[in-house]
């Protein structure tokens, strides 16, 4: 009888032992999801941060701006991260709540072609023609005569979104475009097809790809800085009440000096200057 209640206690204290792990391992625990095209900035970020508070896991997912602020909305993640605004539906989600946004960097933007291509320019107008579908050819913008092959976002992309106010102007994206889940994914199908069009985050632009002028300015760090670029926008980190001390602790550390330079040597911004 005496060695079943010690039996009996060893199992409930191993229990509780194992509770207390998995409170503690919750504890410290960040759970982030969303815009691919701030992937990189968190990534890197969420490395170095992991590497100087080593008891600290932090996981990083992507899924799209609509995954992250969803995902968000129903607290299945700490920080959702978005490469637009909250929209007014997804704010009304949130009931009651403290939305909390935190602009992290600055982006831009860019259209892309293959690198054979001879065209070095667009204008906006342009540009909505191609992805409306009332320029098919190449040839219709002073290049060779080439099919056009419009490669878009699909509808749970902050990019998507932002390049559909911005350039489409609520037009629809013409019917065949290729719609596509990631900002990786379209770079790789550009760099890919030799009458290819795309749009990318500044931070995923590679030597395998021609990045356009739009209305004779290139995407650069300078030109999204002083908005001279017409595709520029703010990169945004999303919590809900007031976020639990590790989520704000991480955010801070992007907002810091080392995490704005982790900012630029993703290709991206930085929101902040220091002296």
């Amino acid at each position: 009888m005496k060695s079943f209640k010690i039996l009996v206690l060893l199992i409930i204290g191993c229990v509780m032992l194992n509770f207390i792990a998995a409170c503690v391992q919750k504890t410290n625990r960040i759970n982030t999801a969303g815009s691919t095209t701030i992937l990189p900035i968190v990534q890197a970020a969420a490395e170095v941060y992991m590497q100087k508070n080593p008891k600290i896991n932090i996981s990083v997912r992507g899924g799209g701006t609509g995954i992250g602020i969803k995902s968000m909305i129903n607290e299945t993640i700490d920080i959702g991260n978005a490469s637009r605004k909250i929209n007014k539906r997804e704010s009304d989600l949130i009931d009651k709540k403290n939305l909390i946004e935190t602009a992290i960097a600055r982006d831009a933007i860019s259209i892309v072609i293959h690198k054979d291509n001879p065209i070095v320019e667009l204008t906006l107008k342009q540009l909505k023609k191609i992805y409306s579908g009332d320029i098919n050819n190449w040839r219709s913008v002073g290049g060779n005569d080439k099919k056009i092959i419009v490669i878009s976002r699909d509808i749970s992309s902050g990019s998507f979104e932002v390049f559909n106010e911005v350039v489409l102007d609520s037009t629809m994206v013409k019917n065949d475009a290729m719609k596509l889940s990631s900002n990786n994914a379209v770079a790789t199908a550009v760099s890919y097809t030799p009458g290819a069009i795309g749009y990318i985050g500044l931070g995923y632009v590679r030597n395998e790809l021609k990045v356009l002028k739009i209305d004779g300015v290139l995407p650069t760090c300078k030109t999204a800085m002083n908005n001279e670029y017409k595709l520029t926008r703010f990169l945004y980190m999303y919590t809900t009440d007031t976020p639990k001390k590790l989520a704000q602790d991480f955010i801070d550390f992007i907002l810091s000096q080392e995490g704005q330079k982790i900012v630029e040597e993703q290709g991206y911004v930085r929101i902040k200057c220091f002296e």
